[in-house]
């Protein structure tokens, strides 16, 4: 678990606001482990390809992020959790 991982109560927060969608296999990667990425991202600033090897690929976390943000989810979330604290 990383320094930037979601907690408990965070994630029970967040979980209801991504999209859940049909399934054909399922995906190697939660959302939370992706989310995890995220922030690591965010409030390290290193580099996407220089995130730690025991988070999602740095492919599967940019993907995400960029869709997230541009959905207006990554504002979203980070807005609840400010509030939260």
């Amino acid at each position: 678990m990383c320094l930037s991982s979601l907690t408990d109560e965070e994630w029970l927060i967040i979980e209801p606001l991504l999209s859940k969608k049909k399934l054909t296999r399922p995906p190697k990667w939660s959302k939370r482990q992706i989310l995890d990425g995220i922030f690591y991202q965010l409030k390290n600033g290193c580099n996407w390809a220089d995130l730690p090897k025991d988070l999602p690929p740095y492919s599967t976390v940019f993907w995400h992020y960029k869709q997230w943000r541009s959905d207006g989810l990554i504002e979203d979330i980070m807005e609840i959790l400010h509030h939260k604290v």
